[in-house]
């Protein structure tokens, strides 16, 4: 026990120790104050004030000024992106300003903006309907000129078969009325000439027709030039169309459906010289507009620029001033003696700073009273706190994900630097796939400068944050690669020559008979001579899952051990009594035993059938082992494994509920008061539910029993599932290599077979993209979450809880857009 006290702490081991602070602060230094603390980003304020809604607190205007001045800022910010000016690389230059002169700034700059904007869009409506009127003088002119030619030949057809109805007047058309004669007088046809949405015409035509039930000619055509909307800045095709109608009713229904489907009328001279001389005078007009607007567009982008320049600097200083002001809200104000109120979390070995960064509040500000800060109990668990690197905050992030650590709980990310990383390479190997990992990685971290800070693509960004994570996937792949001999898929004589070779020149065709040994193993990993065997791929199997079971109960092993250090730490005696050597006892006489097995059979080179022995082992215990057996003792120490196992089972169920009502009701009978100094109590009792953490409640032994039997029971049935799951390692090893073998052989080697240039063109196209695609991202993702799944499942379940929450102090480095 000495040495483990004596050990030295580890920054990751346990999570930083915290301490509950609360700050007096004068009001006239309160925002300086929290300003510097900002800067520090060391302390976590707890809000006083959560019964109060937001436009309850003390500072809510100052919120809503802040507020106001991100909406201007986001409008400018939108205005630029829309001019399309380029960002500036360099920093603005201006000196300071306060946040009064920069409210007057942002609101001069958003009342010229308005009025250039405004006046901007007078001018493009203008433009627009200038360059409308000249399209429809230009196409309708067309229409009404092509619409006076004579029709000698349809005049006679109509006096010949309809103008000797009777009932002609009654039911004559638009088209007959206009031609005859003696009803021109009565019904002159006239027209209305217009511009309309190309998306719109079908409608617009079929309702035109409907109103005037038939009795009208519609007339279209393109544009030919795309008129850009002023309010969406979107280029909008329009069609220019003449309808032919007789009679005011007819006149009045067509304005009102033009006016219906926002179709604008121009009104066009019949006369052709009239015609040309408002052309004349629509491009004179045009010209001007255009002139102007030009003037006005360059006018808005220098201010644009000019508010460009400084507009990354007056943004970071809004967000800055709106995160003191919310954070200001927190606190509690004292109008009797005109102070702040604060209290919060920070780490012990922030408080000299804090201290330090107050005091500097308190003389710059100019205060006459200084601002007091000193510890208080904390009224809940203190959040928990790792420091972290670039290299370790992605593995913490990978345990984060599964559960925060509770206050001083052992850290898993300790151990997942290593065990995550190098349980994916034993699922992934192959140090051809590894290499090819390890460039990605090495590119990612090349440009780590460059890309930090920049937006990504959501993958980009998990990509970008894990490249350490994908540095040590590849290292462990190139590892486990070598020692499978596998380099995309093909093994190498890299650690010298096989220890096999054939025993005659009749085998030096096929490696599957005649072979013998005639030198020592291969030095490193598996020999080459397996490959293309008769029994490779019963040899690798064999190999692989045995290992799979012998690095699931190491890891499962750690797990409970890690246990261990948790009851010492928080001195929880019933936790290591009651739940650790049971559980030591129970995997390990069991699946610990047969790592023992496994162990001792590659030794001896014993032929012994270890299903056989694990299954009779529970079947008939006393039976004699015969061949199966592997060392002397084998049989009594097999009953007496037995034995403690089914021991172990009522020794992790019944004792702990017991002694912890023994201890309850000790309690309230006063006999145990010095028992109540220490923690035992309070750290055995906090493991349990809810009820049972209320020790000023009854002591609700039933609902403590049943969660110690759930405990139990998903350990004890967990030990055997969680011990199949790690056979997802041999699993998922032996589907990568004989995926990369069948890409290898039936593509690239089968391509290779031919004296064409273009077929192994295309094989070593369809090989790359299968290794690429399906090896290098595919599988990566697959042996990723099943890593993760083998350390959130079966490894953090034995002794990690992750019921605690993340220290998150009041700092500008943590500010983002978002909170804009």
């Amino acid at each position: 026990m000495e040495f483990f006290d004596n050990l030295p702490a580890m920054d990751l081991m346990r999570s930083e120790k915290m301490t509950f602070v609360q700050l007096i602060i004068p009001f006239e230094s309160a925002h300086r104050a929290v300003t510097y603390l900002g800067e520090l980003g060391l302390l976590q304020f707890r809000d006083l004030n959560a019964d109060r809604s937001p436009f309850q607190r003390t500072f809510v205007n100052q919120v809503k000024r802040c507020g106001e001045m991100s909406r201007k800022l986001r409008l400018f910010r939108d205005q630029i992106s829309k001019a399309g000016l380029v960002s500036s690389l360099h920093s603005a230059t201006q000196p300071d300003v306060e946040l009064e002169e920069l409210e007057i700034q942002l609101g001069e700059h958003e009342h010229e903006l308005n009025e250039m904007n405004a006046n901007s869009e007078k001018l493009r409506q203008a433009y627009n309907e200038l360059l409308e009127f000249k399209l429809v003088l230009q196409k309708a002119g067309g229409f009404l000129v092509s619409g006076k030619s004579p029709v000698v030949v349809e005049d006679r057809e109509l006096d010949e078969n309809i103008h000797s109805n009777g009932d002609y007047t009654d039911t004559a058309s638009l088209l007959e009325k206009e031609m005859r004669p003696e009803t021109m007088e009565h019904s002159r046809v006239r027209f209305i000439s217009g511009i309309i949405c190309k998306s719109k015409v079908q409608i617009f035509e079929r309702m035109l027709f409907r109103a005037t039930r038939g009795n009208m000619l519609f007339n279209q055509a393109p544009a030919g030039e795309d008129i850009v909307d002023p309010v969406t800045s979107e280029s909008v095709e329009k069609i220019v169309f003449v309808v032919f109608f007789s009679g005011e009713q007819a006149r009045m229904k067509i304005l009102k459906i033009c006016e219906a489907f926002s179709a604008h009328c121009y009104p066009v001279p019949e006369d052709i010289t009239k015609q040309r001389q408002i052309s004349q005078e629509v491009l004179s007009r045009l010209s001007e507009i255009e002139t102007t607007l030009d003037a006005g567009y360059n006018h808005r982008n220098k201010a644009l620029s000019s508010i460009q320049f400084h507009l990354n600097k007056w943004m970071s200083m809004v967000r800055r001033e709106k995160a003191i002001y919310d954070t200001l809200n927190m606190l509690n104000f004292d109008v009797t003696k005109k102070c702040l109120v604060g209290e919060g979390w920070c780490p012990i070995f922030a408080k000299a700073k804090i201290q330090e960064a107050l005091q500097r509040a308190t003389y710059d500000s100019n205060s006459q009273v200084g601002i007091i800060f000193h510890e208080m109990d904390a009224p809940e668990s203190p959040p928990t706190f790792f420091r972290t690197n670039r290299f370790t905050s992605a593995f913490q992030e990978i345990v984060d994900a599964y559960g925060v650590a509770g206050y001083q709980e052992a850290n898993p990310a300790v151990y997942t630097v290593v065990t995550f990383p190098f349980l994916f390479a034993v699922m992934f190997g192959d140090w051809g796939h590894g290499i090819c990992l390890l460039l990605g990685a090495l590119v990612l971290i090349a440009q780590e400068r460059k890309l930090t800070g920049q937006k990504l693509g959501s993958f980009m960004e998990m990509l970008f944050g894990g490249r350490y994570v994908l540095l040590l996937m590849s290292l462990f792949s190139i590892y486990c690669g070598l020692i499978y001999n596998e380099f995309f898929s093909v093994p190498f004589h890299i650690f010298g020559g096989s220890a096999y070779k054939c025993r005659d020149a009749s085998c030096s065709d096929a490696d599957s008979v005649g072979l013998i040994k005639y030198q020592d193993p291969y030095p490193f990993g598996v020999d080459p001579s397996w490959r293309g065997s008769r029994s490779e791929l019963p040899f690798l199997n064999s190999l692989k899952m045995k290992m799979s079971i012998l690095l699931g109960v190491v890891q499962m092993n750690l797990g409970i051990i890690l246990s261990y250090f948790n009851a010492r730490f928080f001195k929880s005696t019933l936790d290591i009594r009651f739940q650790f050597v049971p559980q030591m006892i129970f995997l390990n006489s069991l699946f610990g035993y047969l790592s023992l097995l496994i162990v001792v059979k590659w030794c001896t080179g014993s032929q012994a059938d270890l299903y056989h022995v694990m299954i009779y082992m529970f079947l008939s215990p006393t039976d004699d082992l015969g061949e199966n057996q592997l060392f002397w003792g084998q049989k009594p120490l097999q009953i007496i494994l037995l034995l403690l196992a089914l021991i172990a089972v009522p020794w992790m169920l019944f004792p702990k509920p017991f002694i912890l009502k023994k201890l309850h009701s000790e309690r309230f009978q006063g006999r145990t008061y010095q028992m109540l100094g220490t923690s035992e109590m309070d750290n055995d009792v906090d493991k349990e539910p809810d009820s049972a953490r209320q020790h000023h409640e009854e002591f609700n032994f039933s609902e403590v029993f049943v969660h110690q039997m759930i405990h139990s029971i998903e350990f004890v049935l967990g030990a055997v599932s969680n011990t199949a799951s790690y056979l997802r390692l041999w699993a998922l090893s032996l589907a990568h290599s004989e995926l990369s073998t069948v890409f290898y052989e039936k593509v690239l080697l089968l391509a290779w077979g031919y004296d064409s240039f273009i077929i192994r063109l295309v094989g070593l196209a369809v090989f790359a993209f299968a290794t690429a695609f399906i090896l290098l991202m595919m599988e990566t993702l697959s042996a990723f979450l099943h890593a993760l799944r083998l350390h959130w499942v079966e490894f953090q379940n034995k002794f990690y809880h992750g019921d605690g929450y993340k220290f998150r102090p009041f700092a500008f480095a943590l500010l983002t857009e978002e909170e804009d």
